[in-house]
């Protein structure tokens, strides 16, 4: 006996419906895995952050560029803008700044971002003093050629207007930190490693202290009044779980001004300064900066709720909840 007709359409429709259903699940599923298991976000923006970059000449003049360092036993790899044949320094601190000498434009990309130097003139022989000035693809995941004790070469960095700019994002806002390789490279190798994981667990900020009636709203000290507590800054953590960590090398070059953000000791605990501390002198590495622009977030942080702890019998201000920090590639107009 012939099945009726509706018989037939009814279980048309209830394959049509679980093949839907299935492929609903398998949207779903992948949407799921690709959030969880994405790499750390990258988010584009159209502004030129270079402009706000010019408020960080302070750390400059204070500077006077005498900080221009690379990454001994590394070679890094990449298109080269001047031949090291005919381009020869005595020392890798003048080849860092003779790549930092083509970053001079307002606008657009360094023609230079990335040097390699050989300066031992026992390996380097006949390539002694030689000084590689190259471009890479992407600035912020360089071209490592070789890397260890038999590797001849220093390398380092170098961030033009609107390059080399990460993102702490929090849940009050966005972070945007201008790193500086020229100052810190080995601080700067380590935040780069942490762009390429698909996770920064673990980072968070958790101490809080804002300027009180020691600093103003520039960060200038006022006459006559304590250097604290509280100590004007946010303190955190840059340590991803499950990531073993390696203490990274001092570094010390400009003093704590309003922005810096800096290591405690070796890291990874590292803090952002809402005031000049020109008193701490230049016990900190500073491995980048705020922009300005962003400092209300940082503000905006330091007035979140505490509680008061001794730390080495010094008073500190706690935050009640930790905040969770996510590391960002951000991608300028530049990059597009």
């Amino acid at each position: 006996m012939g099945r009726r007709s509706i018989d037939s359409n009814a279980s048309r429709w209830v394959t049509l419906t679980f093949m839907f259903l299935g492929l609903l699940a398998c949207t779903l599923a992948y949407f799921v895995i690709s959030i969880v298991l994405k790499p750390t976000n990258s988010v584009l923006y159209s502004d030129n952050f270079g402009l706000g970059e010019s408020n960080l000449s302070d750390f400059e003049r204070e500077n006077g560029g005498k900080c221009c360092r690379g990454i001994p036993n590394l070679e890094l790899w990449g298109s080269a803008v001047k031949w090291g044949t005919q381009n020869k320094f005595n020392s890798s601190e003048k080849c860092c700044q003779s790549c930092k000498a083509m970053c001079n434009g307002k606008d657009g990309k360094c023609l230079c971002d990335s040097w390699v130097f050989c300066g031992d003139q026992q390996a380097c022989g006949s390539h002694f003093g030689e000084c590689w000035l190259k471009k890479q693809k992407d600035i912020l995941k360089p071209q490592r050629q070789a890397a260890g004790s038999q590797v001849m070469w220093t390398s380092g960095l170098i961030f033009g207007k609107g390059e080399g700019i990460i993102g702490l994002e929090t849940e009050h806002g966005t972070l945007h930190i201008k790193l500086r390789p020229d100052y810190a490279p080995y601080s700067v190798d380590y935040i780069l490693e942490l762009l390429q994981l698909r996770h920064c667990a673990g980072c968070q900020f958790y101490r809080a202290e804002g300027r009180g009636n020691s600093w103003d709203a520039k960060g200038n000290h006022i006459k006559d009044t304590s250097f604290g507590p509280p100590y004007a800054l946010i303190q955190g953590t840059l340590e991803a779980a499950g990531v073993s960590f390696k203490g990274i090398p001092e570094e010390m070059c400009p003093s704590i001004r309003r922005g810096a953000v800096a290591w405690v000791g070796s890291g990874p605990e590292f803090f952002i300064s809402l005031a000049d501390h020109a008193e701490w002198n230049k016990a900190y590495t500073v491995f980048g900066f705020v922009l300005p622009d962003d400092m209300e977030i940082a503000e905006k942080i330091a007035l979140l709720p505490t509680k008061s702890d001794v730390w080495n019998n010094v008073n500190v201000s706690i935050l009640e909840t930790p905040l969770p920090i996510s590391v960002q590639k951000i991608i300028t107009n530049l990059d597009s």
